[in-house]
């Protein structure tokens, strides 16, 4: 939702940034690998409880998340090993991230948020599989109200405001609620093939 609405919006502000700066000369794997540095970092300061470094560091791990798609486009890099690269980063970085705070939490012996925030990590692993497996069969699938830039921003939300149970408990239902819409999009769009 969030990347369809804005980011046609921040090609242009990106483009001149890229194009002005020290990211001119820089390869976006580099960038890739960086973004998935800044999500380690997090996620060793979320492992430490220290919430507000951990919000700050994902929004530029975020940032940098970006940078590298746009990068690759403004210098004219793009190759299908690049976007392959940066989607399998982007699992590396989710899952470290969701990993900490199950640390964090099984540090505390608190069960019940160890189970719901597994159960946020299946929801976070689906919903790009679901995508991948979906446009082996059908054109695009990219839909759905939690993919990954909201899901960046409500970690780094939680985490700002120390908020992070709830917000565990609402990115266990939105990340399964983003699958079931892709399946039941995918089904759709098969269903009228079919016919």
């Amino acid at each position: 939702m969030l990347s369809e609405k804005l980011g046609h919006r921040l090609d242009q502000p990106l483009a001149i940034l890229i194009r002005k700066t020290f990211l001119s000369s820089v390869s976006p794997t580099a960038l890739t690998l960086t973004g998935l540095c800044l999500n380690i970092i997090a996620a060793a300061a979320i492992i430490a409880g220290w919430w507000k470094s951990a919000a700050c560091i994902i929004l530029l791990a975020g940032f940098f998340d970006m940078l590298d798609g746009a990068t690759a486009r403004v210098l004219e890099k793009t190759s299908q090993f690049g976007a392959f690269l940066d989607s399998v980063v982007d699992r590396y970085s989710d899952m470290v991230i969701l990993l900490a705070f199950i640390v964090y939490y099984a540090q505390l012996q608190h069960i019940p948020m160890v189970v719901l925030i597994a159960i946020t990590s299946i929801g976070c692993v689906l919903i790009p599989y679901a995508r991948a497996k979906a446009e082996s069969l059908i054109v695009t699938c990219n839909i759905g109200i939690m993919e990954r830039p909201e899901r960046i921003l409500l970690l780094a939300a939680g985490c700002l405001f120390n908020i992070i149970e709830p917000l565990f408990v609402v990115l266990a239902v939105l990340t399964h609620i983003t699958v079931a819409q892709r399946i039941y999009f995918t089904w759709k769009q098969t269903q009228r093939s079919v016919k």
